[in-house]
């Protein structure tokens, strides 16, 4: 997590970044945050099991978090909250974009905040709590930043190790219905032994409309923070780039109305705002604030490819700084809701989105 970023403001409750680049040179951004509106679910699907079939149903809902829980409340109270209101509207599946706790452990915590194992045993529940098929992409904060002293001082690549053989040990998503998906085995990434498989990403298509996830991370990806690790990342790097080439092919191959990327890191688009992404040039998409770059090369490739594909393309990601708004600490930190996805592959659009606010998390305005 970039220590730079600022604070989130009043006008963007806890959410989604939903970045759609569409047949622009310079990748287009849309965002849809969880704002302070909500309607009725129409037109979804019941989440099932899934031979990785697209099946004939081609309008359904599906349900996108993250950054969860960074607190005791949040993760006795509000996470729990959003679950039941998910599990109450009928989603094709969830995703979940990392970030399983707060960048540094908090003192005194009754819920775990390092990088314990017990912290994935943690979120495994809530993902398995869902009754939908449960998708799940690493965040920085149970990996990359775990070496930080406050987390517990990991080896940040033990405790991605850690995660691919406890979340990914299967080509089924988590959940109480499960998801067959398409798994990158080819071994592209580092472990602790060597080359491994980067089975953390994984691609399942629905409906007519592809989804991919992928491991980038926030701290630089890698290349910055407390003990940056150049090898890691240029054979994560690599792979991400193969993983998301590999995507449009196939949904070119399967005549896709769309595709939906889904990974942690917010790598900044442009230099309009550098309290939530990194600043870059527009047209190179080279960082231009000094950090270490490690999102040039893939976003270069990523624009090349959504250029050819000439559909839309949905890039959806966290690690936007604080999930609270700090202006009442006390009564806003369990301000915890989720975003609604409707997903049509017979529209231009194809993706539309839509906050939903958890009636039992509304604590700085009560619910009505």
């Amino acid at each position: 997590m970039r220590a730079e970023q600022a604070t989130e403001l009043n006008d963007r409750a806890h959410g989604w970044k939903v970045i759609r680049k569409f047949l622009l040179p310079a990748v287009a951004v849309l965002l849809a945050a969880a704002a302070t509106s909500a309607m009725s679910a129409a037109h979804a699907v019941a989440g099932a099991d899934d031979d990785n079939q697209d099946q004939d149903h081609r309008v359904y809902a599906i349900g996108l978090w993250g950054d969860l829980p960074y607190s005791d409340e949040q993760a006795l109270v509000g996470v729990p909250n959003l679950i039941a209101d998910m599990n109450s509207q009928q989603l094709a599946f969830t995703v979940q974009d990392g970030d399983l706790k707060a960048g540094s452990g908090i003192p005194g915590s009754k819920t775990v905040t390092t990088c314990a194992n017990a912290l994935y045993t943690q979120a495994l529940g809530y993902f398995n709590s869902l009754k939908a098929p449960a998708i799940f992409t690493p965040g920085d904060n149970d990996w990359t930043d775990c070496d930080r002293p406050a987390n517990g001082g990991f080896s940040s690549l033990e405790r991605l190790d850690y995660e691919r053989k406890f979340f990914f040990s299967t080509p089924f998503s988590l959940g109480q219905h499960r998801l067959h998906q398409d798994v990158q085995t080819a071994p592209l990434c580092l472990g602790i032994s060597g080359n491994v498989p980067c089975v953390e990403n994984r691609r399942w298509i629905l409906g007519g409309v592809v989804y991919a996830t992928l491991n980038i991370q926030g701290s630089c990806n890698n290349l910055c923070d407390t003990n940056p690790d150049p090898a890691e990342f240029a054979a994560r790097n690599a792979a991400d780039i193969i993983w998301m080439q590999e995507t449009f092919a196939f949904a070119k191959q399967r005549n896709a109305a769309g595709i939906m990327f889904i990974s942690q890191a917010d790598p900044g688009f442009d230099a309009s705002d550098a309290t939530r992404a990194p600043v870059r040039d527009p047209k190179t998409l080279a960082e231009t604030d000094g950090q270490p770059d490690g999102f040039q090369q893939f976003l270069a490739a990523l624009r090349t490819e959504v250029i050819a594909y000439e559909k839309p393309v949905a890039y959806v990601h966290g690690d936007f700084g604080d999930n609270t708004f700090k202006t009442d600490p006390a009564s806003d930190d369990n301000n915890v809701h989720w975003v609604k996805v409707f997903v049509d592959a017979s529209t231009r659009e194809v993706f539309a989105y839509q906050a939903q606010i958890v009636p039992a998390n509304r604590v700085a305005v009560p619910a009505p």
